[in-house]
């Protein structure tokens, strides 16, 4: 990313309306770039300012003011806004949304009264009622989107990403660096109160790289780290009692690895625990992770090597 691609995005990043990957991508910039650095930090600077300014509530007399100025009749302006009423048009011949919109939005006076004065148009009332409409209309679609993608929109996938993002981001996504799971393993002890299965598949193209511990769903849990060529793959895993509904229902619609904002995705149960695995590779990598694991952990490797 360059200046150019960055530049419009600087005070979305600062007010954190960015989506994770792209805030990242944004952040690499700023860190190698010393005009962009400067240019986010008086946007930080000032939105932290407006955000500690007071609120007020502007006084009535302006909103009567603002009213006033308003190109309508003298009269008409200082005359309450109406809103006209369905009952005072002709009954629409046909049903359906689009004649009871014609009934509303019917040319009329000045101030939406039949035959109330030369001009014609839209009142001010009849443009909240379009607003309202459009309004609805989206709420609609955002609606049936949502129930044809519950998993891919779901919170908790969201904080998954955020998660592993933010981890890559901050160049400290590994508290515990080893290759060797008899490291990594006791590393948790005493740090969580549960102890999560660790596995070096090292043979099967992901190596173990170590672990972390990380905050997702309002509980503390273990995170192993995996690498897949030159990608790096989070593996969230916790007890499956501890799934929250928002865990469930977010796994419910994820039968195999999906990508969600750039990111792969995958979720499984095994040995007791749930599993979740996030990377920037494609999702036949996660497949391959989640077959060699359970494979190993079908073959007892915790039990028989201890640890």
């Amino acid at each position: 990313m360059d200046c150019n691609e960055a530049r419009p995005l600087l005070d979305a990043n600062a007010d954190r309306e960015l989506t994770a990957p792209d805030a990242l991508h944004v952040q690499q910039h700023i860190d190698s770039c010393d005009a962009c650095r400067r240019e986010s930090e008086n946007l930080h600077a000032l939105s932290a300012s407006l955000r500690a300014q007071p609120y007020h509530r502007a006084p009535d007399a302006l909103r009567a003011r603002i009213l006033a100025a308003l190109p309508e009749s003298d009269t008409a302006a200082h005359e309450p806004i109406e809103t006209p009423r369905p009952a005072a048009q002709p009954r629409p011949k046909r049903s359906g949304l689009g004649n009871w919109l014609n009934g509303w939005l019917r040319p009329q006076g000045a101030m939406g009264r039949p035959g109330g004065g030369a001009g014609t148009g839209v009142t001010i009332g009849q443009g909240w009622l379009v607003g309202l409409v459009v309004a609805l209309g989206a709420v609609a679609v955002g609606v049936t989107m949502n129930l044809h993608h519950p998993a891919q929109a779901g919170p908790f996938a969201d904080e998954l990403v955020e998660s592993h993002v933010r981890a890559q981001m901050s160049g400290h996504d590994i508290d515990v660096i080893s290759t060797d799971r008899h490291t990594v393993k006791p590393w948790f002890n005493g740090r969580i109160d549960y102890s999560p299965p660790v596995e070096d598949l090292a043979a099967n193209g992901f190596p173990l790289e170590g672990g972390r511990l990380d905050y997702i769903a309002h509980q503390r849990v273990a995170v192993l780290v995996y690498r897949y060529q030159k990608h790096i793959i989070d593996v969230y895993v916790f007890p499956e009692a501890r799934a929250g509904d928002a865990g469930r229902d977010a796994a419910a619609g994820l039968s195999m690895a999906q990508t969600r904002e750039g990111y792969s995705l995958a979720h499984w149960n095994a040995q007791g625990m749930t599993w979740w695995a996030v990377t920037d590779a494609a999702p036949d990598a996660l497949s391959g992770l989640e077959t060699a694991l359970k494979a190993r952990l079908a073959g007892g490797s915790e039990q028989t090597e201890g640890g």
